[in-house]
């Protein structure tokens, strides 16, 4: 395994879609994944799609933990508190809107270090995948669970959050958002 370098925002990986898995059980695809997830654990990230980590394909690893879903949730209408998703393996996943409400939520990325903004996501979504065996999975999530899905998976479509921003204002350093959170005036990332 090994830790890869993390693309970002202007790098052209990011902004290109990216190109199916044509077979998910391939020992190359296996490989890019521990990678990918050590990767992911070293930087702290909640997610991260192959293309941060420059290869153009439809790979997504990503955890929602317990603790972080209970708060971040905690401020959304209509969530409940709920359990986190352990370590979950999406290879050319979809996503389907359930219902038009959508929250706004704050979100910082890997990709674009030391920032984070306001983004208006799906409250609920289905989404379907497929594992490193190549078997197909469905569910549902709401929620941060949702959000952190509709991000990683905007990373396959060459999307960053901040083109996704409600308002340009609400980019911010996230160190300055530490302080407003001390301040009650915002959620820190």
């Amino acid at each position: 395994m090994a830790i890869l370098k993390i693309a970002r925002m202007g790098h052209p990986v990011l902004a290109r879609a990216a190109q199916p898995v044509p077979d998910p059980t391939a020992p190359e695809v296996r490989r890019l994944v521990a990678d990918m997830v050590e990767t992911m654990e070293d930087a702290s990230g909640t997610g991260l799609a192959a293309p941060q980590v420059h290869v153009p394909l439809r790979v997504v690893v990503f955890f929602v933990d317990g603790e972080r879903r209970r708060r971040e949730d905690a401020d959304a209408q209509g969530s409940e508190a709920a359990a986190g998703v352990p370590l979950t393996v999406m290879i050319n996943p979809a996503i389907e809107p359930l219902g038009p409400e959508k929250d706004l939520g704050w979100e910082a990325c890997l990709s674009v270090p030391d920032l984070m903004g306001q983004v208006p996501r799906w409250r609920r979504i289905r989404y379907r995948f497929q594992d490193l065996e190549g078997r197909q999975h469905e569910r549902l999530a709401e929620g941060f669970h949702a959000r952190v899905v509709q991000h990683e998976c905007d990373h396959l479509a060459g999307v960053l959050y901040p083109q996704r921003l409600a308002d340009p204002k609400t980019l911010i350093f996230a160190s300055e958002a530490h302080h407003l959170a001390s301040a009650q005036e915002a959620p820190v990332a």
